[in-house]
């Protein structure tokens, strides 16, 4: 067995085991199992990204970060479930500016003399903004519509559906790739990306996305016709490739091959929610504001 077909294997089957258990999450609209999995995800995939840093002695405040990047999700969590998708906008928003305040304010007061003082200060900031505050996005997608008479979730089927089409990109792009990938993508960053696998991501998600609307036309009513299904695998299959690149250029700049090691052939936390940091803040904007037709 070659070793791209061991590592996809790998690979595959952490991903069916782990989504397994998140797909009867959110079907079910467990909601206390919804919380624990976006902010265990969330600050999980935060913490691995400041070890990161601290790696490759990267100048940051990882206890500040964590602290702010906890209030800013958990923050979320809780307004969304008790006003609404637009009041946790606000507070996600006010959150990241507060944070910002507290980064430089712990700067400020830092005991040792940095001499690089403003790299600190963007490290932390950096961690904060790619991904509790773009995470979040999937806390406004699980309250984006109404409770129904009995008090269960309805929003939980787009999160659903974010992280099928986005995670059938990422398998698309590895297999294809993998199987007739010739040319490099984007060597500097991802030497193994190829655009064969590109090409197989979009495919992918827009299968996936066409499929799932018309399985649940009813619960991703707001997604409306074939055609804002289309559209929409092909937007967020896009975003889950540059979701991927950009965490490739994070463990690239840091001489880290993953961000974690818990997850067989996968990675730690960031490396599972690295394209869903994409794509969750796209879905959003698009149901908020661009209604499907």
């Amino acid at each position: 067995m070659g070793s791209a077909l061991q590592t996809f294997l790998a690979r595959f089957l952490s991903s069916a085991t782990l989504w397994g258990i998140c797909s009867a999450v959110l079907y079910w609209a467990y909601e206390p199992g919804l919380w624990l999995l976006v902010a265990g995800l969330v600050l999980g995939g935060l913490r691995e990204f400041y070890t990161m840093l601290a790696a490759d002695s990267f100048p940051h405040f990882p206890r500040t970060g964590l602290a702010a990047g906890a209030t800013l999700i958990l923050g979320a969590l809780a307004i969304g479930a008790t006003r609404g998708p637009d009041q946790a906008f606000v507070f996600e928003s006010a959150a990241l500016l507060l944070s910002a305040l507290l980064v430089f304010t712990r700067q400020i007061f830092h005991r040792n003399a940095d001499t690089l003082p403003l790299s600190a200060i963007g490290y932390t900031l950096l961690g904060l903004v790619y991904i509790p505050y773009l995470g979040a996005n999937t806390v406004n997608l699980i309250y984006l519509t109404p409770k129904n008479a009995d008090g269960h979730l309805t929003g939980h089927f787009y999160l659903l559906y974010l992280a099928a089409v986005t995670k059938m990109s990422d398998c698309g792009a590895y297999l294809t790739g993998s199987l007739i990938g010739k040319h490099p993508m984007i060597p500097r960053i991802s030497p193994k990306k190829t655009w064969e696998g590109f090409f197989g991501a979009l495919g992918h998600s827009i299968l996936t996305s066409v499929i799932l609307v018309r399985i649940f036309p009813s619960q991703l009513g707001l997604i409306g016709s074939m055609a804002s299904a289309v559209i929409l695998g092909l937007v967020l299959g896009f975003a889950a490739v540059l979701g991927d690149l950009a965490e490739s250029l994070l463990k690239r700049s840091t001489h880290i091959k993953d961000s974690g090691h818990f997850l067989p052939g996968i990675g730690g936390a960031l490396d599972l929610i690295d394209s869903l940091l994409f794509t969750a803040p796209l879905l959003y904007l698009y149901l908020r504001y661009a209604p499907g037709f």
